[in-house]
């Protein structure tokens, strides 16, 4: 677990704790109860995070003491019991390491909202730098991380207004490198879910048709592939090269597969 002095996010008396040790050495504190009231929360957090969920998950928009009542359930019986029975508790801690300020990049659920909006510029940038240098997968997590910090500012927003569609349009072209990224990973039908979720905002996405294409012809969905590119042309004509060729390579695999179709179904009647 990583700690960030000064911010707190966690458990105030962690970084308490903290202040008082030394990099390499490990002590036990025990902590009062008015000082771990909120661990419950803290600790689905940490195992939302262990388990790669959302650390928010099931939270309610309301106020951690709300959050707190004794009919509410984290969805673990320990951390249930603990709520309703608040006491002292006990840590042992071990100082790893200590990142001098400037050095640390915090994973995006970690950040203000103005850190998230300062941050994507750059992860932007390393997600293009990883993609060029061939590490595709890499590049999708960078694009992931990007979108998520403006998806997090975003549903704070009410749909529609103007500041959420400005967010949307900076969305939008790291979802379409996402995808690209998706396309080498022949993971298709992620694709099409997220060029789709752009079409539906964006009639004259061309890059989202192109994308959905190529993914429509790779799960053998012709008639959707043929519309997609044929779309892709009536916006912008000066593709047609590009979208020629993959009608070719398309026309190419659907004669491969019928060849082999029609071998195997011989064989299937010679029987």
């Amino acid at each position: 677990m990583e700690l960030i002095a000064g911010k707190k996010f966690k458990l105030p008396v962690w970084e308490a704790a903290l202040r008082t040790m030394r990099p390499g050495e490990r002590a036990r504190f025990r902590c009062d109860t008015k000082h771990v009231v909120l661990y419950p929360l803290v600790s689905k957090s940490l195992r939302n995070i262990a388990a790669g969920k959302d650390p928010l998950e099931g939270q309610r928009h309301c106020c951690s003491i709300a959050q707190m009542h004794e009919h509410y359930s984290l969805g673990y019986p320990d951390l249930d019991e603990l709520q309703k029975n608040p006491q002292p508790l006990i840590f042992d801690i071990e100082v790893l390491k200590v990142e001098p300020p400037g050095s640390y990049q915090q994973d995006p659920w970690a950040m203000t909202d103005e850190e998230k909006l300062q941050a994507v510029p750059q992860i932007h940038k390393e997600g293009n730098e990883l993609y060029r240098q061939g590490k595709v997968s890499e590049a999708a997590a960078k694009y992931y991380d990007a979108i998520a910090c403006l998806k997090n500012l975003q549903m704070k927003e009410q749909p529609g207004s103007p500041d959420w569609i400005e967010l949307d349009q900076k969305i939008t072209p790291l979802l379409l490198n996402y995808c690209q990224c998706k396309l080498q990973c022949e993971e298709y039908y992620e694709v099409l879910d997220h060029c789709s979720s752009i079409l539906n905002k964006y009639e004259d996405n061309v890059k989202a048709y192109f994308k959905r294409g190529k993914a429509h012809a790779a799960v053998w969905n012709v008639a959707e592939a043929q519309a997609d590119f044929a779309k892709v042309l009536a916006l912008d004509p000066s593709l047609r090269p590009v979208v020629s060729k993959e009608l070719r390579s398309l026309e190419a695999r659907l004669r491969e597969k019928d060849a082999e179709d029609k071998i195997r179904f011989k064989g299937i009647f010679s029987q």
